[in-house]
Parts: structure tokens; C-alpha cells; sequence
């Protein structure tokens, strides 16, 4: 048998340390959090190459999936990119100085404003997220389809129940 992984470790000190305990959630939300650390390491490497942050390939990411004309109203990008309307301000400002996103006056709205994708922006884009998308394929190689797919499925369930407070 393998020895056990750090977390099975730290598990089978507190079931010698507190046995009137039930630490088999450890198993999987310390697993969970560990791998979540580890995989921002390896997604920030491959934004990284691109000249970007983490905050502005998600700005980037949320223009180009909102599809033609590739703009979206600031509050709308904060929701998308599940930030603060203050983190998304900073993270446009970066994006407009490096010239791949313009701000411009709501068309339909002359109160609102509106950030666009630029094409220097959307080519940016286009290509960190192929390299992304390769990452990604590279990081769960491991898993067969059908893994993956139960995978999700269940990471899927859960956050669905911890969104609605169950």
C-alpha cells in the first residue's frame, strides 16, 4: 500500500488525537483546498506567458464569451467575473492601458458606461485561452472521460448546495 499523502497524514493524527471525532471530511475539503493552491499555480503560469494576470484574463475571458460586439457594462462584468464593481474598475484600468479594452458611453444608456474588447485584446485572448484550455486538458489527463465527467458532476452538486445554504 502507498503511504498516505499529506492530508491522509494530518488525518490519522487527529483520529490518535481526537478518535471522539469524525475527520473524514478532512479527506476531501483539505484535499480540496490544497489542490486549489496547486492549480492556481499552474493556471497563473500560463497567463503568465501571455503578459497577464489572473484578474485580467478573467476581464479578457468574460468580453470574449459574451460573443459579438465583445462588451459588457461594468456591473454585468463584475458579476461575470464574480468580483467587486471596485476589483473590476482596477482590473479594466490595467486591461486599457495595455490597450486590450476600451471604455466607452452606453449607446442604448448615455448614463452608463460600456468595456469593449479591442481586437489586440480579443487576439490576446484568443490565444491564452487555446494555451489555457490545453493546460487544463494537461492537469486532468489523469482521469478517464467518465471520471472527469463524475467529477464535475459532483463538484457541480456541491457548489450548488453551498450556494443555496443547504
Amino acid at each position: 500500500m502507498e503511504d498516505p499523502d499529506f492530508v491522509g497524514t494530518v488525518i490519522a493524527q487527529w483520529r490518535a488525537e481526537r478518535p471522539d471525532l469524525d475527520v473524514a471530511p478532512l479527506g476531501v475539503v483539505a484535499r480540496l483546498h490544497r489542490l486549489a493552491g496547486r492549480l492556481t499555480e499552474e493556471l497563473v503560469a500560463v497567463y503568465a506567458r501571455h503578459g497577464l494576470g489572473e484578474g485580467e484574463f478573467d476581464v479578457l475571458a468574460a468580453l470574449r464569451r459574451a460573443g459579438a460586439p465583445y462588451e459588457l457594462a461594468p456591473g454585468v462584468l463584475a458579476a461575470s467575473t464574480m468580483v467587486s464593481s471596485g476589483a473590476v474598475t482596477k482590473r479594466v484600468d490595467r486591461c486599457e492601458q495595455q490597450g486590450w479594452v476600451t471604455r466607452r458611453v452606453d449607446r442604448q444608456d448615455g448614463r452608463g458606461r460600456v468595456v469593449a474588447l479591442t481586437d489586440a485584446g480579443r487576439a490576446l485572448i484568443d490565444r491564452a485561452f487555446t494555451e489555457h484550455v490545453a493546460n487544463e486538458h494537461r492537469l486532468l489527463a489523469g482521469f478517464s472521460a467518465e471520471e472527469r465527467a463524475q467529477l464535475a458532476g459532483l463538484l457541480e452538486q456541491w457548489g450548488r448546495a453551498l450556494e443555496s445554504g443547504d
